[in-house]
């Protein structure tokens, strides 16, 4: 483990303790460290300090898609497809809505998850959005790298499924899945969502219904246009002035109440994860996640401090000013920036 300064929790433990004991497989050490994570701040720092030295990598999946499009069954039939396939630790983080009143998730993993609740194999968790806008919390990417350090692979995340989720989720995950129902909306819609530019493998769940072959059909459709335009973000520009498509994300059927052709989907989820291997794009995708992770970090901290400027009697002082005539925003700004030390 690592020779830092070992710090210690509240069981008494220090944290390369609790990851050792979490990475042997126990998961009240792994749960309290999620904790920590939640809690945000230096609990999270703590645990960001042990959980960002390991070596070990899981793929990470995101299934993302409008509410009641089926996404829990889909998990549920996904953990037992990986477990089948050989996969020892299996993790998956529910991202629920805040409760207004506790401020923790609303649906329980339990409740949502049962027929797994007694396998050791599988480890799943509740998060809270945290009033992000059906959105992922800041709190959901570090928990998937303790995840990941302690040996579980895939760690599977399923999102709310609203607001502008589906970017968030892309952009934490190596590989993201797009469930829709038969009828989700025409090609404009779609568009505007912008599932076409952040889905790796598309889902039309709920195939027995009316409408699913039309569905495939116009995602396809809409796919091999961008594709042969060469407009889709999975193509990229060659030296030569041609573009080069990477992955050409599948769409599949899928009926997750009978498990019917979730076979087929883990199957495309184990493919792109040896493409993003082999051909570099894995690499690429986790040092973006790696600065995307120090830039919301750098915002938290710089808000907190923008916060404690707002409070100061200067701050006051300068409102006065600017509201009376004496002053104005810019200059006000200015003098709180050189206050503070910071040279532009």
């Amino acid at each position: 483990m690592s020779t830092m300064k070992r710090a210690s929790t509240a069981t008494g433990r220090s944290l390369e303790e609790m990851m050792d004991a979490a990475m042997g497989g126990d998961r009240l050490a792994l749960a309290r460290m999620l904790t920590m994570v939640e809690r945000g701040g230096k609990s999270s720092a703590k645990v960001a300090q042990v959980s960002y030295r390991s070596k070990q990598r899981g793929q990470t999946v995101g299934i993302t898609g409008a509410p009641g499009a089926g996404k829990s069954t889909l998990v549920e039939k996904l953990i037992s497809s990986a477990r089948e396939g050989g996969k020892s630790q299996v993790a998956v983080i529910a991202v629920d809505p805040t409760s207004p009143f506790s401020g923790g998730a609303i649906l329980g993993d339990r409740i949502r998850m049962q027929s797994h609740s007694g396998d050791n194999g599988v480890f799943i968790r509740s998060m809270a959005s945290r009033g992000h806008l059906g959105g992922l919390s800041m709190a959901v990417p570090e928990a998937m790298r303790l995840l990941e350090a302690v040996g579980m692979d895939p760690v599977v995340v399923e999102t709310v499924g609203v607001g502008q989720v589906e970017i968030e989720v892309a952009s934490a995950t190596d590989t993201t899945v797009v469930v829709l129902n038969p009828g989700w909306g025409d090609a404009i819609q779609a568009n505007k969502a912008g599932i076409l530019e952040i889905a790796d493998i598309f889902v039309i769940n709920k195939a027995d219904r009316p409408g699913a072959k039309e569905a495939v059909r116009d995602l396809q459709q809409m796919l091999d246009m961008a594709f042969s335009l060469g407009i889709h973000p999975r193509m990229v520009e060659q030296p030569d002035g041609m573009s080069q498509e990477l992955w050409h994300p599948p769409v599949l059927e899928t009926v997750a109440s009978t498990g019917e052709g979730v076979a087929e989907l883990w199957s495309a989820i184990e493919s792109h994860g040896v493409y993003l291997e082999e051909s570099g794009e894995g690499e690429s995708r986790r040092r973006k996640r790696a600065e995307r992770s120090i830039a919301l970090v750098l915002e938290a901290e710089m808000a907190s401090q923008l916060d404690k400027i707002r409070s100061g009697q200067m701050y006051a002082s300068l409102v006065d000013a600017t509201e009376s005539g004496r002053s104005d925003p810019y200059e006000a700004a200015e003098k709180l920036i050189r206050e503070v030390g910071y040279d532009r």
